[in-house]
């Protein structure tokens, strides 16, 4: 499938990141049960793929395995959604705790191409990291989702698989991160000139837009051929003075948008096939 362009979207729901405190938005989904329920209802919405970060039982971002591990096979069980792992967790999290995410077997996993600017800290991505967890997640037959924060990160895309080879599956999907402090802004500007430096080898994309740039980067995206990432990890707010209360809101409305320009959500096993996904 051309990265230009789709006939569906791809609706990825990113329910709980690891900003926000679970204290200050008790809504935010954070034990397993929590996202057991969200995943089932953002599916039934349309969602086809699901990216987790978790949480321990205080409700702070863990790369434990012991929790990744139930998370993901809680969410499969419960769901025929595609579970992608961060491999960011934190950015507090050291690089070598990062590369054990994989450990916990999901369909696809984040792979952010190059260090960046993330508010008041620096989200640390060297080029011996990324070529580790490349040919990690190729060993295990993990599809990665190339994150791209930076303008600059697609040329370190383009230099990793001229390095490293066509990621499991030889589908190359790229997701713009927009609208982190200190990166690309979340505007459709800055959206399309990265759509337009696009490697060759690139055959799909997302957009994910933070906080009140969500909606300019989702109806350019749908329009431009590209696909959604929505959830309660990027953006809290419904509209003006209207917080969100489940994930399942931003969902429906990515769904609306999709399918009010008639391209409406891929289905799960639609979502396999463009991302090449293997069965577990």
């Amino acid at each position: 499938m051309s990265a230009a362009a789709s006939t569906g979207t791809l609706v990825t729901v990113a329910p709980t990141g690891a900003e926000t405190a679970k204290a200050d938005v008790p809504a935010l989904p954070t034990t397993v049960e929590e996202l057991v329920e969200t995943a089932r209802r953002c599916e039934a919405a349309g969602a086809a793929l699901i990216h987790l970060h978790v949480r321990d039982a205080q409700h702070r971002p863990t790369l434990d395995p012991v929790y990744l591990r139930e998370a993901v096979s809680a969410v499969r069980e419960a769901t025929d959604l595609v579970v992608q792992l961060s491999t960011g967790g934190s950015v507090h999290d050291p690089l070598e705790r990062r590369l054990t995410v994989l450990d916990a077997e999901p369909d696809s996993c984040s792979l952010t191409c190059g260090t960046t600017n993330f508010g008041e800290d620096v989200f640390l991505n060297p080029w011996g990291f990324m070529v580790d967890l490349y040919r990690l997640a190729q060993e295990r037959r993990i599809v990665p989702e190339f994150e791209v924060f930076e303008l600059g990160h697609l040329h370190s895309l383009a230099r990793l698989v001229d390095t490293c080879g066509l990621p499991f599956g030889g589908r190359v999907h790229v997701d713009f991160v927009l609208g982190v402090p200190g990166s690309l802004p979340a505007t459709p500007q800055a959206l399309l000139a990265g759509v337009a430096m696009l490697p060759a080898v690139a055959t799909s994309w997302s957009a994910t837009g933070i906080g009140r740039g969500h909606l300019p980067v989702a109806a350019t995206a749908v329009a431009a051929g590209g696909h959604l990432r929505v959830g309660m990890e990027d953006n809290l707010v419904l509209a003006k003075g209207r917080p969100v209360t489940h994930n399942v809101e931003l969902v429906s409305r990515a769904v609306e948008l999709a399918t009010l320009l008639q391209r409406p959500p891929l289905t799960t096993t639609e979502a396999r096939e463009l991302l090449a996904i293997a069965r577990r």
